[in-house]
């Protein structure tokens, strides 16, 4: 586990703070309340004493991108799959030979972006007697090289995870095009909303659309502002990374 950086716990404090303030405002402007917001830490690369600091100061979920460094971080602070209090989230893509790390240490996974990976983990989280929280990744930008679901297939994918006893299907989740004005991925967002709220799940018992999982560090009050109900933030709480 990457182990190089200093690790500053009073900046992480003072970033903490400013990121639960702009949260705050942003959900103030469009009448909402803060409390409907689950703030996901990316914890991707940073050393665990990071992570602790932030634990520290209220912050119960983290997110990671590789398989292999949720499972280390995860046996050593378990998560509330094994009876602790850490919320451990699976963020990135996943190759189908790692889904065995996820369906032993992960508490959420937020990347279902194919029939393989949903086959895969189903079959893995049976072999581990449990179900796994899980949102439908979707290709909002449209990009060929960005993993995800096309928006206008979303509906029927969704459709197709009736058939996965193991997953709990929670909603959706994205990445919205990097850009230097937060404001230009509004549209990708209000379309994130719109696929989110039309979907109906009443006749689809592993689906239940309760979590929106859009914004980040660049955009996240945007996105709050467009509905989001879960925020993976990494640089503005834990600083740049190496």
């Amino acid at each position: 586990m990457p182990q190089t950086q200093d690790v500053d716990a009073q900046a992480i404090a003072e970033r903490l703070e400013s990121v639960r303030e702009r949260i705050e405002q942003a959900c103030q402007r469009v009448g909402r309340d803060a409390d409907e917001i689950t703030l996901v830490a990316v914890s991707k690369t940073f050393p665990l004493a990071a992570i602790e600091a932030a634990h520290e100061h209220g912050v119960r979920h983290f997110g990671e991108n590789r398989a292999r460094q949720l499972r280390d971080k995860a046996k050593q602070r378990p998560g509330v799959m094994k009876d602790g209090d850490w919320h451990w989230h699976m963020v990135g893509h996943l190759q189908r030979n790692k889904a065995k790390f996820i369906a032993r240490h992960a508490d959420y996974f937020q990347a279902l972006d194919s029939p393989r990976i949903a086959a895969e983990l189903d079959k893995r989280a049976a072999k581990n007697d449990r179900v796994i929280p899980c949102l439908a990744q979707v290709n909002i930008t449209r990009q060929e090289r960005k993993y995800g679901i096309m928006p206008d297939d979303i509906h029927d994918y969704l459709d197709s995870l009736a058939q996965y006893e193991h997953l709990d299907v929670r909603g959706l989740m994205a990445l919205a095009s990097f850009v230097d004005d937060p404001e230009d991925v509004r549209p990708e967002f209000q379309e994130m909303r719109e696929l989110f709220e039309t979907y109906d799940a009443r006749n689809n018992p592993q689906v239940s659309m309760d979590t929106l999982s859009i914004g980040m560090s660049n955009d996240f009050e945007v996105a709050i502002e467009e509905g989001s109900t879960m925020l993976r933030l990494g640089t503005s709480i834990f600083g740049p990374r190496d």
